[in-house]
């Protein structure tokens, strides 16, 4: 349905703009009318439907416009303290939207409270844009509709979208001093291999005097540098894309999410993460009455590693054959038997869903440590590594000259 932006006046006087969804022009300026606003200009937005296919990582739209994370979380926090502070769910709509700047999520919250107004649903509002809002929203929405509880739901959703963002901005914080040293390391160590040395062992070449090896090795090292690197340049793209078109197959990302899971240091890190985001995913399902079938299936549209999606819905098949949920999670060889344990005691405890976000707290703390540890170890070795390759350069540098004071004396 198109979306208009429009100037108007209300029955006071005063101006309002927002944006309204409707069939055509005309029957933008009757809503508006019908509302007691009188509109002075009306155009229709230039930007295309939203997209109808979900993605599990971005919240995508066309013409590269997408809603943020931070965005998507900050309005379910926003939409969450209205709805506790006793107004309806359409007022509380309308007052999100006043909030939200961005075309793109304004259009949406447009269409998602016209729907809601026409006396559509707020969960099957939210179905009809899956790029924007995950399953986990219209699982628990649609419950908290049920139940009677939308508020306490959407203010569960509030908590753990924040609690995903807090993850992921610490793990980025803390990560972004050594990428910022490998990348000046990296960038120094181009530079001086491509300009510096060539200029500085130029002058031991024109002496045509058998060097030593250090300096023979340098000095063609950095020819390669100085007289190929558009080849290295264009060996290395090519090699991404190669790589990356690879992962595309099914084959090649089998074994890339098996590699990341089983990389040295980084794959504990990479496990844990996952481990955290479903364990909290299904244990905040779990609380809200999510049955756990469904549950499963969200979680397994959720994670984005196909080694723990395969995991999962055999787990999910076999709990509906009868099984316990322990039993095929500890066959797939996955999750860590300390995280079977924890389940399996909430299992018998009749306490899952508090068991899981108990297993979803402890992770997260150990994602925090194990990154700390990894960033504190990061440091030192590419310092060692500079200084290395610079103690190497002047090694290579100054045998020639102690050779040649030796020949002069």
């Amino acid at each position: 349905m198109p979306v208009f932006e429009y100037v108007a006046i209300d029955s006071a006087g005063r101006s309002r703009k927002g944006i309204i969804d409707a069939d055509s022009r005309r029957a933008a300026r009757q809503k508006l009318r019908a509302d007691g606003v009188y509109p002075t200009q009306l155009e229709e937005t230039q930007a295309g439907e939203v997209s109808e296919k979900p993605s599990r990582l971005q919240f995508k739209l066309p013409l590269q416009q997408r809603v943020r994370r931070t965005e998507l979380v900050s309005t379910t926090r926003q939409l969450a303290t209205l709805l506790t502070a006793g107004l309806p769910l359409v007022s509380a709509l309308g007052g999100v939207l006043e909030q939200v700047r961005r075309t793109p999520l304004r259009r949406v919250l447009s269409q998602v409270r016209e729907r809601v107004r026409e006396g559509m649903s707020l969960a099957a509002a939210f179905r009809e844009h899956p790029s924007v809002f995950p399953s986990i929203y219209t699982a628990m929405i649609h419950a908290g509709e049920t139940s009677g509880t939308l508020e306490l739901v959407v203010e569960r959703l509030a908590d753990f979208g924040e609690q995903q963002l807090a993850l992921q901005r610490k793990v980025r914080s803390t990560l972004a001093y050594p990428l910022l040293m490998l990348i000046v390391g990296l960038g120094v160590v181009v530079f001086l291999m491509a300009y510096v040395i060539p200029k500085v062992t130029q002058i031991f070449v024109d002496m045509k005097q058998q060097l030593p090896l250090p300096t023979t090795i340098l000095i063609q090292v950095s020819e390669l540098f100085h007289k190929y690197w558009p080849v290295l340049v264009i060996a290395i793209v090519l090699g991404f894309l190669v790589v990356r078109f690879y992962v595309k197959t099914e084959k090649g990302r089998h074994r890339y999410h098996r590699l990341m899971l089983r990389f040295p240091l980084v794959g504990t890190i990479v496990e844990k993460v996952a481990i955290a985001r479903i364990t909290r995913t299904l244990g905040t399902l779990l609380h809200n009455g999510i049955p756990l079938l469904s549950a499963m299936e969200i979680v397994r549209n959720l994670v984005n590693n196909v080694i723990l999606q395969q995991a999962i819905e055999e787990a999910r098949q076999e709990i509906s054959e009868g099984a316990s949920i322990t039993t095929p999670l500890a066959r797939s060889g996955v999750f860590p038997p300390a995280v079977i344990q924890m389940i399996s005691v909430g299992e018998q405890s009749g306490n899952l869903e508090g068991m899981l976000l108990k297993v979803a707290d402890t992770f997260d703390s150990e994602v925090e440590t194990s990154v700390t540890t990894l960033t504190s170890l990061l440091g030192p070795v590419m310092i060692l590594f500079l200084a290395f390759f610079v103690g190497y350069v002047v090694l290579a540098v100054l045998l020639p000259i102690f050779e040649m004071s030796h020949l002069v004396g």
